[in-house]
């Protein structure tokens, strides 16, 4: 069945609905989404891999999940109702900021978004929806910003500018997480920014709000 995503003007307010399909071609419809950090208790973060299947950044590392809300539906209710259908297990979130990004991906497509960063913790197991995601792994930040270093077009690019934009996050949002979690915060804002940079140029993304 054809899923239908919330349209968006760039203040994230609800112009209208498309399908996923018409939203993700290269001159793609902005509309609403979400990306999700999940840590465990020792504030690794989890990574997942993007299925070699999917049209748009295949076998790229994302962050934990991400998705879109439907109509009139609160981007945390999105995120904890799809985290059990993509990774089999279940956390509380909290809403961090939001963001605005555009960027193609050759001639697939594109994605065009206003996008919640989500955040919460989880020592339960993780494991991937076949045909959305194939791999799950934990990295410190030391090590990710190593990986980073080395090939940061292994990562897609709303996940790294949802970590770039960590350390601005309401102290309030970050307080549920462990601490090793919370240390995250602003903790990799060069390597991030040069991992970006790889992506696309400084016009294609903003800040729409710090939560």
């Amino acid at each position: 069945m054809t899923e239908t995503l919330v349209l968006v003007d760039g203040a994230d307010a609800e112009v209208g609905t498309a399908t996923k399909e018409r939203c993700h071609e290269p001159d793609g419809l902005l509309h609403r989404a979400f990306t999700a950090l999940v840590f465990d208790g020792s504030g690794r973060l989890a990574l997942a891999r993007r299925d070699a299947a999917k049209p748009l950044w295949p076998g790229r590392w994302d962050g934990t999940f991400a998705s879109h809300p439907r109509v009139s539906e609160p981007y945390v209710d999105a995120g904890e109702r799809r985290m059990p259908e993509e990774l089999g297990a279940r956390c509380d979130l909290a809403y961090l900021h939001k963001f605005e990004y555009h960027i193609p991906y050759g001639d697939a497509g594109s994605e065009n978004e206003v996008c919640a960063t989500l955040a919460g913790w989880t020592d339960g197991e993780l494991r991937g929806a076949p045909g959305e995601i194939d791999a799950v792994r934990h990295v410190t930040a030391g090590q990710l910003a190593g990986e980073m270093a080395s090939d940061p077009r292994a990562f897609c690019p709303w996940m790294l500018v949802a970590l770039r934009l960590l350390g601005g996050s309401d102290p309030a949002a970050l307080a549920g997480l462990p601490a090793g979690a919370r240390a995250w915060a602003g903790r990799m804002d060069g390597e991030l920014d040069r991992a970006i940079a790889a992506h696309m140029g400084p016009d294609r993304w903003r800040l729409v709000d710090e939560g």
